[in-house]
């Protein structure tokens, strides 16, 4: 309604061209649209509403935005022929060898690493001389060079191409351009290191200890301690003390205190022997101790949480650390105890205080232990079963270990009652202890018990499927009962994890010849001597199996090895003198028998042989000699006998009625024993049956006698070439034959003849 509104026609003033204009207002006192007012013109507005016209009414649509007009038009292509483009492209080219350089070498392909590495210098190269033509030198990106440059040094070091990678290290070194390239000097060092060039190695060391700031003191403390080994190299103790000194000092580590004690140890000073040993217990390990994963209460959220972390990866590194010290810690020990005191005793005992007064309270009974295990090396074993029996109080693992010990000794000196009795206790104390479980199993092995023994190997194998001792004898017990493919199938699986194992091939090789399968057993033989070519007793059984087979050029092939290694065993000279006396090489059968006529000198036949070579290669004369040798040595010979008086009746000599008259006189002298033998046997057997007799008894013994002493005579009838494997006493026992046989203890990882060592408590290798 506009009543309300007051007209304005009386109240505008009229304007006329001749006088000046006057602002006009609207009727509510605003500036009208387009009038001007203090001198600024007000504004145009719009006359409709914004998104809003009558075109609406008539069927146009809503759109504020303008979206019916459609796509915005692409955007202009990119020029990559520009120079700047093609530089950066290159440039990524650069970073992605080098990646790719770096990913190659953390999955172990050095040699694909070390390829795009040089591809990576090579494309660097032309980047820099690119943008050398269309820029000033200041533009050049010498990170990436660095980077391309420093990846290259490391491969080359990586592939062990160490001149190549000391080259490319000098360049780095040598460009001032590179604000820190001074530091790889320390790689520099590490590479004559490497090539043993300690002197070099030590300058660079210290030319790089020098251009690195005290702020950081670890990479300083690392170079030190590299200074220390490379001096310990040099045989420079004294230098090399200096430096760990310096570092037990400032920041004190595991390693550089056992280093200082190996140096000490060097130069023979035992007290500071002692104060190094005591500083290297006391150096921190910065790790959560065990009581922090037991939870305090029975809250469910902490004993979550505490199941969570108990094997995380923070708790497997405090293990690490943690294993790390204890066996640096033993090393020491077992290294300084004997220097330290008069005796390795006294020394052992005062490594054992020191260590009970620091927080590895547990070692000291490892200590116990091996003093015990340097008892049997010195072969004291009295001295070794006292220490150990002192551990039968002390809590279950340790007791188990001290028992296992025991009861491994007592069965290597054959009282089965008291490695019985230690076992048990052993087994009491920890029935998860597979050693324990294995020695438990050897005594009843001993015993004849072998199914029980079974059960033992298999209960040790159930805790420790690694334990090989177990299986190895679990195989010995199925080939004892007979039960030949499950023995072999143990065997087996032990040559898969002991790949050269000369006991299991052996094993292997025996149960193939039991089942009848030469081929199998000769293939396994002949991986056995290649693992140990030098064995007199796996070549005899080659040439054995050879023989069998009727290969007699293999199996002189192998015999002959085998007695160039082991000119004793009376098997393989029988063999190799029978073999010639075959082939008609009667002169080189002599040596063979005349060998075993040194080993045996009381066996008559091998003397009867080389006379009988000699007889046979047509040298009578010598044969002669050789038989009238034989006959003083043993006058009452029947065979030396004969064929003397052959010889001398074809040689038409007169000694000839002298040894007929012999030969008569002994064979008479045998025929009467031989009847006081069987007249012997003939009243013992009256006397059995009428359960009497004091005089026959009598009569019976000495009958027996007779026939003893007879028995050890050669049969008159027996032909002198011939050999009777029940004479045959070979004083060499093979060490594959008894001991394979033997079942393995659990204390030891591999027994020779004359030393062993304990599986838990072996002694372990000092490091570099």
């Amino acid at each position: 309604m506009t009543a309300k509104i007051p007209g304005t026609s009386a109240s505008r003033p009229l304007a006329t061209g001749f006088g000046s204009k006057t602002a006009l207002s609207s009727s509510m006192g605003r500036p009208m649209t387009g009038a001007i007012q203090d001198g600024v013109a007000r504004p145009l507005t719009a006359v409709h509403a914004a998104g809003y016209t009558k075109a609406a009414l008539r069927g146009s649509v809503f759109d504020p935005l303008g979206q019916a007009r459609g796509p915005a038009p692409p955007l202009e292509m990119k020029n990559e022929d520009t120079p700047e483009e093609k530089i950066r492209q290159l440039e990524k080219k650069v970073n992605e060898l080098v990646e790719e350089s770096c990913i190659a070498n953390s999955c172990g392909d050095l040699k694909l690493a070390l390829e795009k590495a040089k591809d990576a210098g090579r494309k660097e190269r032309v980047l820099v001389r690119q943008r050398e033509q269309i820029a000033s030198p200041e533009n050049i990106n010498l990170d990436l060079t660095y980077s391309v440059l420093f990846n290259l040094a490391s491969q080359y070091s990586a592939n062990e191409m160490y001149a190549e990678a000391l080259n490319t290290y000098q360049v780095i070194v040598k460009n001032k351009m590179f604000s820190n390239g001074g530091r790889l000097k320390v790689n520099m060092a590490n590479i004559y290191l490497k090539q043993r060039n300690y002197s070099k190695a030590i300058k660079f060391y210290r030319m790089a200890l020098d251009q690195i700031p005290n702020v950081h003191k670890e990479m300083r403390i690392k170079i030190m301690q590299n200074i220390g080994v490379a001096f310990i190299k040099t045989g420079q103790y004294t230098d090399g003390i200096s430096s760990f000194e310096h570092i037990m000092s400032t920041s004190p580590n595991l390693k550089a205190g056992f280093n200082l004690i190996l140096c000490y140890f060097a130069i023979g000073d035992r007290e500071q022997m002692k104060k190094a040993f005591q500083k290297l217990i006391t150096v921190p390990l910065e790790i959560d101790y065990d009581d922090k994963y037991i939870s305090p209460n029975d809250d469910p959220h902490t004993n979550l949480l505490i199941e969570a972390i108990k094997n995380d990866q923070l708790r497997q590194m405090e293990r690490e650390r943690k294993g790390m010290a204890e066996k640096y810690i033993m090393t020491a020990a077992k290294l300084i105890a004997p220097a330290i005191e008069t005796s390795f005793a006294i020394g052992y005992d005062w490594c054992v205080e020191v260590v009970k007064a620091s927080h590895y309270v547990e070692l000291a009974n490892d200590l116990e232990i091996n003093k015990a295990i340097t008892y049997l090396r010195q072969k004291d074993f009295y001295q070794a079963v006292e220490t150990l029996k002192m551990f039968e109080k002390k809590d279950s693992r340790v007791k188990s270990a001290a028992a296992t010990n025991l009861s491994f000794l007592y069965y290597l000196e054959n009282e089965l009652a008291q490695a019985a009795n230690y076992a048990d206790l052993a087994v009491n104390s920890d029935r998860y202890n597979p050693s324990a479980l294995t020695n438990k199993g050897n005594t009843v092995f001993a015993n004849g018990d072998y199914e029980k023994a079974a059960e033992f190997y298999k209960e040790a194998l159930r805790n420790d499927s690694s334990c090989t001792e177990a299986l190895y004898n679990i195989g010995l017990t199925y080939k004892k009962l007979n039960r030949i493919d499950e023995a072999l199938d143990c065997f087996l699986k032990l040559q898969a994890i002991l790949r050269n194992s000369a006991q299991v091939l052996y094993q292997i090789a025996s149960l193939y010849e039991i089942m009848e399968d030469p081929n199998q057993a000769i293939e396994w033989l002949m991986q056995l001597i290649s693992v140990v070519p030098t064995d007199s007793h796996a070549l005899s059984k080659l040439g054995e199996l050879y023989d069998n087979e009727g290969d007699k050029s293999q199996a002189f092939q192998y015999y002959y090895e085998s007695y160039r290694y082991f000119p004793s065993n009376i098997e393989v000279i029988e063999w190799l003198g029978a073999y010639y006396i075959d082939t008609q090489f009667c002169e080189k059968a002599i040596q063979y028998f005349e060998r075993a006529a040194l080993i045996q000198p009381t066996q008559v036949k091998w003397q009867l042989m080389v006379a009988s070579c000699y007889r046979r290669s047509g040298n009578y004369q010598k044969a002669l000699d050789t038989y009238k040798e034989i006959h003083r040595k043993f006058p009452e010979n029947v065979e030396c006998l004969r064929f003397l008086v052959r010889l001398c009746t074809d040689m038409g000599l007169k000694e000839v009625q002298e040894y007929v008259t012999k030969l008569k006189r002994v064979e008479k002298l045998k025929e009467i024993r031989e009847q006081r033998v069987k007249s012997g046997r003939d009243g013992s057997a009256r006397s059995r049956r009428e359960g009497s007799g004091s005089g026959d008894s009598g009569g019976s013994a000495k009958g027996e006698r007779l026939s003893a002493k007879l028995r050890a005579l050669p049969g008159t009838n027996e032909p002198y070439e011939s050999s009777s494997n029940k004479e045959i006493d070979a004083s060499y026992v093979d060490p594959l034959g008894p001991q394979t046989e033997r079942p393995k203890t659990a204390a030891r990882k591999r027994m020779d003849e004359d030393e062993f060592a304990d599986e838990e408590l072996g002694e372990d290798l000092l490091p570099e």
